[in-house]
């Protein structure tokens, strides 16, 4: 078996890699004992770069193309091997293949949210995750400082790191640049050439270029986005009487399109209810005037037009409540059915408090006044 593997090995002057996985970067090219045949043909396609390594020492890099191996085009190789006057039998060398092609929507995302100082709503915490893409630059680079001796080496192999560097520098970023949170969204585009300004520098260590960062997306916590959610339907409803009104009115049409008198009746009085509650509660002002709230207690009406000219209209404290206005026949009727006595409080307009009715001189004829005939 190993005879055959050997007698293999020699036969083969073909030395080449064809990638089917998508995601490697790096493959070694096996042959028995790392032994290749004088003469042999490398051949390197689009986007691949063969990096030659002796004893763990980089020797040669080829680039695209088809390649004889011998002394001439291994120069640091045949220095390496001590080989001045070229060689026919096979040599030993580590072959690796290195993909140049760009490796694209890679991923990239905060673990844990960002403490940041926000200008506007003070300390908050932000997430964002994104993508980005990059390629081998420097092939013999990458294999000294990445790869190694392994014999194949994914993505999945250095995405983590990346991933960590982009992160890191996405934070300091962010909040060097102190842009408020609510404008990110607007300088996202600027935020990510920034932020790959910085990280470059650090790919090109390992060999890599950074061609691409993306930000797709920068969000708050569920919870802080629930209450500026709360905050923006505040703004969108701005004058909160009108809406209401808007909200009784569409609550009495709903109601007027269902069957029945019952749900009209129900409708009419969660519309009258709503109205109401629209209004403001008024106070007693020093000139004996009402704001908002009419003088009976109810809410929503504004006070009652003024009486006719030359006739006199007292409010009445009735069983602890405030009733009228009421006309002085009125009144009169109320003194003979016992509603109204001398002790009543009465208060109208020009008055600076309530006092007992039997104080105020329009009442004298009332209360001085003969009963009706039977």
């Amino acid at each position: 078996m190993d005879i055959w593997k050997k007698l293999t090995g020699e036969l083969i002057d073909i030395v080449q890699f064809l990638d089917e996985s998508g995601d490697t970067i790096v493959h070694r090219f096996e042959r028995l004992n790392n032994e290749i045949k004088n003469g042999a043909k490398l051949v390197v396609r689009p986007s691949q770069a063969a990096v030659f390594v002796n004893e763990g020492q980089i020797a040669d890099v080829f680039g695209p193309g088809t390649h004889t191996l011998a002394t001439q085009n291994l120069p640091i190789l045949a220095t390496l091997k001590g080989w001045k006057y070229g060689f026919e039998s096979p040599f030993k060398a580590e072959v690796y293949f290195v993909s140049t092609k760009q490796f694209t929507d890679l991923k990239w995302g905060t673990m844990n949210p960002i403490m940041r100082r926000d200008p506007e709503f003070g300390p908050i915490r932000l997430r964002a995750f994104g993508t980005y893409a990059m390629r081998v630059s420097d092939p013999a680079e990458f294999v000294r400082q990445i790869a190694g001796t392994n014999g194949r080496f994914t993505v999945d192999g250095i995405q983590e790191q990346l991933r960590n560097i982009i992160v890191s520098r996405f934070s300091d970023t962010l909040g060097e640049s102190k842009i408020p949170m609510l404008d990110l969204a607007g300088n996202q585009s600027e935020l990510g050439d920034l932020i790959g300004t910085v990280i470059r520098p650090e790919f090109s260590g390992y060999g890599l270029e950074l061609t691409k960062l993306l930000i797709e997306n920068i969000s708050l916590p569920p919870e802080v986005e629930a209450a500026l959610d709360k905050r923006s339907s505040m703004g969108i409803i701005g004058n909160l009487n009108a809406f209401s009104q808007f909200q009784a009115a569409n609550a009495m049409e709903q109601a007027a399109k269902n069957q029945g008198t019952a749900g009209q009746g129900m409708g009419l009085g969660m519309g009258m209810m709503m109205a109401q509650n629209v209004g403001g509660q008024t106070q007693q002002r020093g000139d004996g005037t009402f704001s908002g709230v009419n003088p009976t207690g109810a809410t929503g009406a504004l006070a009652a037009p003024p009486p006719m000219p030359g006739s006199a209209s007292f409010w009445v404290g009735v069983n602890g409540q405030q009733a009228g206005p009421f006309d002085m026949a009125t009144l009169s009727g109320m003194a003979r059915s016992g509603q109204l006595s001398p002790q009543s409080l009465v208060w109208k307009q020009g008055m600076a408090a309530w006092v007992a009715a039997d104080q105020v001189q329009e009442f004298g004829s009332i209360f001085n006044s003969p009963p009706p005939m039977p």
